[in-house]
């Protein structure tokens, strides 16, 4: 493994700490919500919404893009590209878990 290789495992590393992090806080319902059903709200509609159910959308959304992180990164550290394509669920499990989550979230608002 190069000097450029491991400075670039050790990043994605990071990143899917930096994300499991948000996850775990988003999961305690602490910090900044990150979510555009929050986001693009107005001032008046972000105090009288339930902000629950975006924190708990948003938790697992960072799970899962931190779990395709960790494959990224074992993928580059292992030599080894059949490895990637285990994150190709994951991200489509991502997505559809998003727009499921938000059509059940819009449903009970």
């Amino acid at each position: 493994m190069t000097i450029a290789e491991l400075i670039i495992a050790i990043l994605i590393f990071a990143g899917a700490g930096v994300m499991l992090l948000i996850s775990i806080r988003s999961f305690l319902c602490k910090g900044f919500l990150m979510n555009n059903a929050y986001l693009y709200a107005s001032k008046q509609e972000r105090e009288q919404m339930d902000k629950k159910p975006y924190y708990r959308q948003t938790a697992i959304v960072f799970l899962l893009l931190s779990i395709v992180f960790v494959i990224v990164g074992v993928s580059l550290v292992l030599h080894n590209d059949k490895i990637t394509l285990f994150e190709i669920p994951v991200i489509l499990g991502a997505v559809i878990y998003a727009i499921v989550s938000t059509i059940h979230i819009k449903k009970r608002t």
